[in-house]
């Protein structure tokens, strides 16, 4: 396990109800229904708001990348994340794709921008080895 040399930041939660509650952070920042997915609920699924963090994360972990690059990133990058809730033998597991839009740079320039962002990118860190995810430019 790495050494913690300093907090950063903490996100705090107070969820009540499971997948057909409510959660609002500590800060009054975020306050939202959840419904479980693929039901008609009024809320949002812990699956979006992974995908959602994990996607956020991630254009900040190009960024780093593109710098280091000495590269421009382009204003309209993106990535569409998909986030399964999957069964397997009875357990209930993750798995994800990660849909990367770097317009005007080249393939192997948005590859590597990529490649070097999922090693950084603590979503692609703590997920690492633990779910199947695949990296897509699109």
């Amino acid at each position: 396990m790495t050494q913690i040399e300093k907090v950063l930041y903490t996100g705090k939660t107070h969820t009540t109800g499971g997948r057909d509650g409510a959660s609002r952070s500590s800060d009054g920042n975020l306050e939202i229904k959840l419904s479980s997915p693929g039901t008609s609920g009024a809320g949002t699924n812990p699956e979006q708001l992974f995908a959602a963090g994990w996607s956020a994360c991630f254009i900040g972990a190009m960024g780093l990348a593109a710098r280091k690059m000495k590269i421009t990133m382009p204003a309209e990058t993106a990535v569409d994340a998909e986030v399964d809730l999957v069964n397997a033998d009875g357990a209930y597991f993750l798995q994800a794709r990660l849909n990367v839009s770097l317009p005007g740079l080249e393939r192997e320039v948005a590859q590597a921008m990529a490649d070097a962002a999922h090693q950084t990118c603590p979503y692609s860190k703590a997920t690492r080895g633990n779910i199947n995810v695949v990296i897509n430019i699109v």
